[in-house]
């Protein structure tokens, strides 16, 4: 594996930072997961200006333009002979002193990880995943803006801690304010009455690139959709649930806290979905 480290393709064993990155110290850096689907990097401009988007929002200068980092990544994809897989884009801080002004940082570093993705099983999608709603509360925006996607990712680490102390692959995160926030590596949808409902943007999540490509096919399926609060009471008493994301794609919720979603499989606008998003990224496809 070549790992691209500030305009180097380095191999995998050799692939460092240093330990006074302000990245390694304090988790003070973005990054963005892109999926590689038939040799086609999905979604990348949406990717890359989420990037940008982050950067900016924790004052964390880029000294490569969009078009520069573009073509890093399919540099890195061509270089790891990649043709479905996952892409890891970090951006850190840099090497600086070990007190907390980024000031002192020498200057960011960027590196780009391609490599094959292990996916949840083929038997999940078929039969659901059981899900529980964490403890651990989502970050707010008056705390870090859960719009930018920072290398600090404890909070969600945390929730995902009680999910694997529970026996099931995912948590759900509730805000501050008691709601539906999102999971801890995926945003969240519930079907009711034949309308998709996801938590708005105002509720502490992390608006997904999945999230919206999924928001533009249930537009094009005519299947209603809504952006409005959920609690979770209606996340309990959901027809459907399934989550999106980089890695996850479509996948069904079945089970939260022990506790059937519908019919406790897949539900059918749930399939819907899901083969639209593989109807998009499967082979011949140009989205």
């Amino acid at each position: 594996m070549k790992v691209w480290i500030n305009g180097e393709l380095i191999d995998k064993e050799n692939a460092r930072i240093s330990v006074f990155d302000h990245g390694v110290l304090y988790g003070d850096g973005v990054f963005e997961g892109i999926r590689v689907y038939g040799g086609r990097i999905f979604r990348c401009a949406d990717h890359v200006d989420r990037l940008y988007t982050s950067a900016k929002t924790i004052r964390l200068p880029l000294a490569m333009t969009k078009q520069e980092i573009t073509a890093a990544i399919e540099r890195t994809v061509a270089a790891n002979g990649v043709v479905n897989g996952y892409i890891r884009l970090v951006v850190t801080r840099g090497p600086g002193t070990l007190g907390l002004d980024h000031d002192k940082c020498s200057g960011g570093v960027v590196f780009i990880i391609a490599e094959q993705l292990k996916m949840y099983p083929q038997e999940m999608y078929d039969n659901g995943m059981a899900v529980i709603i964490a403890k651990t509360r989502r970050i707010t925006a008056s705390m870090i803006p859960p719009w930018a996607k920072s290398c600090n990712y404890l909070n969600n680490i945390l929730a995902k801690a009680e999910a694997i102390d529970a026996g099931v692959s995912e948590a759900v995160m509730l805000n501050t304010d008691g709601n539906v926030a999102e999971a801890t590596g995926d945003n969240i949808f519930i079907v009711s009455d034949g309308t998709v409902i996801t938590p708005p943007p105002e509720a502490d999540i992390l608006v997904g690139v999945t999230r919206k490509v999924v928001m533009e096919l249930a537009e094009k399926l005519g299947i209603p959709f809504q952006e409005r609060t959920v609690t979770p009471d209606q996340l309990h008493a959901a027809d459907e649930c399934f989550l999106t994301g980089t890695g996850a794609e479509v996948i069904a919720v079945t089970q939260v806290d022990g506790r059937a979603i519908g019919s406790g499989k897949p539900g059918p606008i749930t399939n819907r979905l899901l083969a639209a998003f593989r109807e998009l990224t499967g082979p011949g496809a140009t989205g």
